[in-house]
């Protein structure tokens, strides 16, 4: 709009109209035309312009209000994985210290079973005395 206004303003100086008395200059009867519609789409650019303003602003604080919940979740969920990951280990060390009883349980048990047998060769130490001993180094 602007620019075919731009292009009239020109045409009609170009025309270097002379006044007539009692009669309208074309440019005098365009412009009463053309200004109004003119004054119009200035209006409509500031006001497109000053919505732009506001849908740019509600723009950043919801972006900014969704980054806040995203960084709350991600808190939250980074929370919940350590918690987890500290259950595991609690768990972890369980296993490991029940596999260290089994595995105790049955050398002192294969110990026992050595030292019956070694009872049948003439040992002096009596089976129950070896099995007792190997506990603590089984262990």
């Amino acid at each position: 709009s602007r620019a075919y206004d731009g292009i009239v303003g020109e045409r009609l100086e170009a025309l270097d109209e002379e006044v007539v008395p009692g009669y309208d200059t074309w440019g005098g009867f365009l412009q009463r035309r053309v200004a109004p519609a003119m004054r119009t789409c200035r209006s409509v650019e500031e006001r497109q312009a000053n919505l732009s303003r506001k849908l740019t602003r509600a723009t950043t604080l919801l972006r900014t209000w969704v980054d806040g919940e995203v960084e709350r979740q991600n808190r939250d969920l980074l929370a919940s994985m350590n918690n987890r990951a500290r259950l595991q280990l609690r768990l972890q060390q369980t296993v490991e210290g029940l596999s260290v009883a089994a595995v105790s349980y049955y050398v002192v048990g294969l110990i026992g079973y050595l030292a019956k047998g070694a009872s049948f060769f003439g040992h002096a130490f009596a089976p129950e005395v070896v099995t007792a001993a190997s506990v603590p180094v089984a262990i």
